[in-house]
């Protein structure tokens, strides 16, 4: 009796333990993921942790076995070719949020626009890695769209992420640099937002991992973003509808 009485004890000791789940979220989402992860553990108790970096490289970590419950990418490339290799559940897929690239000046007054790269006065601009940051790519793209690639190209360095890049920007070890508008909301300097129309549209899709011992949680916590209270915290920090 006293052994059965032990076991269930233990038992409920075991089912009373808190659910945390770890989501595997894009540089971008820095303070937006854990914004967006108090509201929810305000909401259902579940507490959430946010493990940050560029798209490429916490998309190979989950590849490579890392227990992440959720993957937020910036991209939806990745997430596809993770729900391709079985390490996100197929129809857990859906695009949270449409990105927006931004040029972060927080020390020159002198530019304006993006065509004031050029001036030989500006050094050097940070650039994340675009092979690496889906925001990387799309400051390439818009450079090249508006014809000054061949002019600014020799300025640029490469971070591994646009946390990098903005770091770089603050430090002074770069004039300017290109990142997510919603790490600028707060910042000083000048931000200036690039013209959509220049680069292909950001659009960022999520995914539950296939895995996941915690799949009722995650598929929560995923509705949970793509539902009026999370679409009103990202639409808050810079973010467009998708």
């Amino acid at each position: 009796m006293r052994a059965a009485c032990f076991l269930f004890c233990a038992g409920c000791v075991w089912a009373a333990e808190p659910v945390r789940l770890t989501v595997a979220a894009a540089a971008n989402l820095m303070g937006v993921c854990a914004e967006a992860g108090q509201a929810f553990y305000k909401k259902t108790g579940i507490e959430v942790v946010c493990s940050y970096g560029s798209t490429a490289q916490l998309a190979q970590q989950m590849s490579n076995g890392a227990p992440f419950d959720v993957f937020a990418g910036a991209d939806t490339e990745h997430v596809d070719s993770l729900i391709a290799s079985g390490v996100l559940a197929r129809d857990s897929r859906a695009v949270y949020a449409r990105g927006q690239l931004a040029l972060w000046i927080p020390k020159r007054t002198d530019i304006h626009e993006i065509a004031d790269l050029t001036k030989a006065a500006v050094r050097f601009v940070a650039v994340a890695k675009p092979e690496l940051a889906p925001y990387g790519l799309a400051s390439v793209q818009a450079l090249k769209s508006a014809h000054l690639w061949e002019a600014v190209q020799g300025k640029v360095v490469y971070p591994a992420s646009i946390n990098q890049a903005k770091q770089m920007a603050a430090s002074g070890n770069a004039d300017a640099a290109f990142t997510a508008y919603s790490l600028l909301l707060h910042e000083e300097g000048a931000v200036l937002k690039i013209d959509a129309k220049l680069y292909q549209p950001i659009l960022q899709a999520l995914g539950v991992g296939a895995k996941t011992a915690h799949a009722r949680e995650a598929w929560r916590f995923r509705d949970f973003l793509l539902g009026p209270e999370g679409q009103a915290i990202l639409g808050r920090n810079g973010y467009l509808a998708p």
